[in-house]
């Protein structure tokens, strides 16, 4: 089997990228994204992920402003000063706003078995999570095979309920992340990987 070594540097070369060109993402673009995202595998084949979709300035402040408010909260009760308060919320605004296109990939739970014992069920819903976050990397993949730049955000882990209200998702899709998604404006910076041998065990 001929090994393509074109093919790894171009999966080790994606980089999360959090600053982006005023560009707009056609709607071709970003359809041919989200067709590669859908094959990704999935538990049962089930395919649980859903994807609500921001591009537009109203729709886009929504989202950053219910999302600070319960932030807000967050880091005031871990202690942070209102001045890093600020600037943290500011900062994630400011990232939400300015991407062109803002995706929150969620679980519907409709697509997982239901089972009596609560192990059963829990090791159901974590299934569930992973499939969603394959479909998530198969996405993130997928924009920088357009030569997009894209990162995964885990804000709507904390703030679930503002996220569902300013997209308006179903009560059984629940978020999992934002994916912020646009034509790059940075050069990320090379990253830093843990040591082969810390990472991997080989049994006898």
């Amino acid at each position: 089997m001929l090994i393509n070594v074109d093919k790894h540097e171009f999966l080790r070369s994606r980089r999360s990228v959090r600053r982006f060109r005023d560009k707009t993402v056609s709607p071709e673009t970003l359809s041919r994204v989200l067709e590669t995202a859908f094959h990704a595998p999935s538990a049962h084949n089930r395919q649980p992920w859903r994807y609500a979709i921001a591009s537009t300035l109203v729709a886009k402040t929504e989202l950053a402003e219910k999302m600070a408010f319960d932030f807000r909260s967050d880091l005031a009760r871990e202690g942070l000063s209102s001045e890093e308060i600020d600037k943290r919320i500011e900062r994630s605004r400011s990232r939400i706003v300015s991407a062109p296109v803002v995706i929150a990939i969620c679980l519907d739970e409709t697509e997982l078995d239901v089972y009596p014992d609560e192990s059963s069920q829990k090791a159901e819903t974590l299934m569930g999570v992973q499939s969603v976050a394959m479909a998530g990397l198969q996405l993130l993949l997928a924009a920088h095979a357009e030569g997009l730049g894209a990162v995964w955000t885990c804000g709507p882990i904390f703030a679930p309920a503002a996220v569902k209200a300013a997209f308006h998702l179903p009560d059984p899709w629940e978020p999992q992340g934002l994916i912020l998604i646009g034509y790059s404006d940075e050069i990320p910076q090379e990253k830093k990987l843990k040591a082969f041998n810390d990472l991997v065990m080989y049994l006898d």
